[in-house]
C-alpha cells in the first residue's frame, strides 16, 4: 500500500532533499563570492604595496582588469576541480588541495596572459604576490568557518557528562573528533592521559593531554571527569586491569573502545564505547593480516562453512563475507542457529536462501550430494561436538561426529581449492576423548592432501572466550544465579582469544598454509581460570563465591599448543606455527563401534593418535 501523506505523518523524505540543496547551493555561492573578494583584495594589496601605495590611474585600470580575469579563470577551473560543485566536505584536505591548484593554475595563466600582452597591466611580481596573499585568505577564511563549526558542534557541557579519555593515538584522537563533533552527544572529552611522554604537550581538537596513568586521579580531581574512557585499541589484559583500577580508585567509571578485531572498519565513534568485558581485562592481540593474499583465495570463490551456526562458523562467515565471495554456504544441523547467523549477517532471516544449507554430517550420503551440486571451492570445517566432560560419557558421539564426520567431508571434498579444518589444542598430546578425536582429524586431513589436488590443512587454537558453552558463559550464568562460581582448580591454566581474533587468525593461516600440515595460532599467555573468575566476580553486582571442584575426567591443568615432537617454527607469519601431521589411513577409522563399550571406545581413539617412530620424518 502507497504512503499517503497525514497529518501525523509527513513526507519529510520528499521534502529535506530540496532543503539540502538550497542550503548546498547557499553555501557555494558564498563560498565563491569569498573567493572573488580575496582575489580583489590580494591583487589590488599587491598592486598598491608595488607601488607603495601611490598607483595612478592606469595602474588601478590594469590592477581592476586582471582581478576580473584572476575571477573568471578561478570560477572556470573551479568548476573543473569541482570546487563550487559540492565534492568536497568544507575545510577538508581535498578541498585545500583544490584550492591550491585552482590558485595556481589561475596564477600561470594570469602571468602567461602579462607575457604575451603588449602593455602589462600590472607588474608580474604583483602577480605572484598577489596569488600567495589571495590563497592565504581563502585559506584563513575556511579555517575561521571551520573552527566556528567546530565549536558550535561541540556537546553542551551542561548536559554532557566530562570524561577523560586513556590513549592519545590513532584511536583516541577518532574518538575526540566524534563526540566533538555530536552537539547532542552524551560525552564531552576534558582531557587525555597517554603513556607517552612524547604526547605530553599534544593538544587534540583544543583538548589536552595531562599526562600518564599515574596522573589519572589529579586528572580527575582537575576536570571533574566522572568516566574515563580506554581508547587503546590492543592493549595488554594487564595494561587494561591497571588503569581500570586506578580509574575505579579515582571514583570514576571505567569504559573501553573495542579493539581492532571487533571494529572489522577500523573506524571507531562514540557509539562504539562500551563497558568494560572480560575479554578486554584477559587481553588483546595485535593481528596483522595479508589481506591481498585473503583476497586471493576468497574472493569471487564458492565458500562453504560447515558448523556455520556455532561461535567459530558465524565469525568466520562475518569475516569472510568481507572479502567477496561468489557464494557463501553455510551449513548447520541447528536450524534456530542459522536462523540467528542469518539475521547477523543480514539484518533479517526469512530462511528461503540457498546460503543456508541444513544439513547433519553423520548423513554422508545428503553431504556427498550437496558438495556435488554446490561444489565449493573452499571449505572451512569447523562443525565438531567439543564439549569435553559431556564427550567423555558420551565418545561414540565423538566418532560419529568428529571423526566420521569429518571424513565424510573430506571425501567428498576431492575437487576443493582450500579445505581447513578447525583444530583444537588439545589434540596436541591429546588426554581427553575431544583431544583424541580432533588429534584423528588432523590425521585424516594430512592424509587427503596426499590423495587430493587442492591445499588439505588443519588450523589448531585454544579457548574461544564468549562462544556457547565457554568458560565466560558458565561463569556468567553462575553468577546471575547468585552463585557459586565453580573452578575445577586453582593453578588450571588455558590459553584464550577472541573469537573475532582467533577467526581473523583461522583466515591468514589458510592462506599462508601448506599441505599436510597444521597451524598453530600464537595465542598469548595461558590465562588462570581462577583470575577469570576473580575479574567476572569483581564486575558482579553482587559478591559471588568461588568453589574448586577438582580436575574433571579428561581434563588437563595446563594445555600445550604442540604435541611430542612438534617444533615452534614459524616462517611466515610472527603469530603462526607450522607442524608437521604424519598422515592416518582413513579405513582405520573405518572399524570404530561408537556403540560399544565407552572404555573400549577411548582406547581405540588413543590407539589411532599414537604416532610410529619415524611418523614425523615420513609424513610428507
Amino acid at each position: 500500500m502507497p504512503l499517503l501523506p497525514t497529518p501525523h505523518r509527513p513526507l519529510t523524505r520528499l521534502s529535506n532533499p530540496t532543503a539540502m540543496s538550497a542550503r548546498t547551493a547557499l553555501r557555494v555561492v558564498t563560498t565563491w563570492a569569498v573567493d572573488a573578494v580575496a582575489w580583489s583584495i590580494g591583487l589590488t594589496g599587491a598592486v598598491l604595496a608595488r607601488y607603495e601605495f601611490a598607483a595612478g590611474e592606469a595602474q588601478l585600470v590594469g590592477t581592476a582588469a586582471m582581478v576580473v580575469l584572476a575571477v573568471g579563470l578561478h570560477t572556470m577551473l573551479g568548476h573543473m576541480y569541482f570546487l563550487y560543485r559540492g565534492r568536497y566536505a568544507f575545510g577538508s584536505f581535498e578541498e585545500v588541495r583544490a584550492v591550491s591548484g585552482t590558485v595556481l593554475v589561475s596564477v600561470a595563466l594570469m602571468v602567461l596572459v602579462e607575457v604575451m600582452a603588449e602593455r602589462r597591466p600590472v607588474p608580474l611580481s604583483a602577480i605572484a604576490v598577489g596569488g600567495a596573499l589571495t590563497l592565504v585568505l581563502m585559506f584563513g577564511v575556511r579555517y575561521l568557518r571551520r573552527l566556528h563549526r567546530q565549536r558550535t558542534r561541540r556537546p553542551d557541557a551542561r548536559t554532557a557528562a566530562p570524561v577523560l579519555l586513556f590513549g592519545a593515538g590513532d584511536a583516541g584522537q577518532q574518538l575526540v573528533r566524534s563526540m566533538l563533533s555530536d552537539p547532542t552527544g552524551r560525552y564531552l572529552p576534558v582531557g587525555v592521559l597517554d603513556d607517552d611522554p612524547a604526547k605530553r604537550n599534544l593538544r587534540i581538537r583544543g583538548v589536552s593531554v595531562l599526562g600518564g596513568r599515574r596522573d589519572l586521579p589529579a586528572a580527575v580531581a582537575q576536570t571533574g571527569a566522572g568516566t574515563v574512557i580506554f581508547a587503546v585499541s590492543n592493549a595488554d589484559g594487564a595494561f587494561v586491569r591497571d588503569v581500570r583500577r586506578i580509574a575505579l580508585r579515582a571514583g570514576t567509571e571505567f569504559k573501553v573502545l573495542p579493539s581492532v578485531s571487533e571494529l572489522l572498519d577500523g573506524r571507531v565513534g562514540v557509539a562504539d564505547v562500551r563497558d568494560v568485558r572480560i575479554t578486554d581485562l584477559l587481553g588483546r592481540h595485535q593481528i596483522e593480516t595479508d589481506l591481498g593474499a585473503i583476497a586471493g583465495y576468497l574472493t569471487g570463490k564458492r565458500v562453504l562453512v560447515t558448523g556455520a551456526g556455532g561461535s567459530i562458523g558465524s565469525e568466520l562467515c562475518r569475516q569472510i563475507k568481507r572479502f567477496a565471495p561468489a557464494e557463501l554456504m553455510m551449513l548447520d544441523r541447528d536450524e534456530s542457529a542459522l536462523h540467528a547467523l542469518q539475521l547477523s549477517l543480514h539484518g533479517r532471516a526469512v530462511l528461503d536462501s540457498p546460503e543456508l544449507i541444513l544439513a547433519d554430517l553423520r548423513d554422508a550420503e545428503t553431504i556427498r550430494k550437496i558438495l556435488a551440486d554446490r561444489q565449493p571451492q573452499v571449505i572451512f570445517h569447523a562443525a565438531a561436538l567439543k564439549h569435553v566432560t559431556l564427550l567423555e560419557t558420551h565418545p561414540g558421539e565423538a566418532v560419529k561426529s568428529n571423526v566420521w564426520g569429518t571424513q565424510t567431508v573430506l571425501e567428498a571434498a576431492h575437487g576443493v581449492e582450500r579445505f581447513v579444518n578447525i583444530s583444537t589444542d588439545k589434540a596436541a598430546n591429546p588426554a581427553s576423548v575431544l583431544g583424541y578425536s580432533k588429534r584423528i582429524t588432523e590425521r585424516l586431513t594430512a592424509h587427503a592432501a596426499t590423495r587430493y589436488n587442492g591445499t588439505f590443512l588443519n588450523v589448531r587454537f585454544g579457548n574461544v572466550l564468549g562462544s556457547r558453552g565457554s568458560v565466560l558463559t558458565a561463569f556468567s550464568a553462575q553468577i546471575a544465579a547468585g552463585g557459586p562460581i565453580t573452578v575445577t582448580d586453582p593453578d588450571v591454566t588455558r590459553y584464550f582469544m577472541t573469537v573475532q581474533e582467533a577467526v581473523q587468525l583461522v583466515i591468514q593461516a589458510a592462506a599462508i598454509g601448506r599441505d599436510g600440515e597444521a597451524l598453530v595460532l600464537e595465542m598469548g599467555k595461558p590465562v588462570r581460570i581462577a583470575e577469570v573468575a576473580r575479574q567476572m566476580v569483581e564486575q558482579a553486582a553482587r559478591p559471588c563465591d568461588i568453589v574448586y571442584t577438582g580436575l574433571a575426567p579428561g581434563e588437563k591443568l595446563h594445555e600445550e599448543l604442540f604435541g611430542a615432537g612438534e617444533r615452534d617454527v614459524r616462517p611466515l607469519h610472527p603469530l603462526i606455527s607450522h607442524v608437521e601431521v604424519p598422515p592416518l589411513d582413513p579405513a582405520k577409522v573405518e572399524y570404530l563401534d561408537p556403540y560399544g563399550e565407552p572404555a573400549q571406545i577411548v582406547m581405540d581413539l588413543a590407539a589411532l593418535c599414537e604416532i610410529p617412530a619415524q611418523g614425523l620424518v615420513n609424513a610428507r
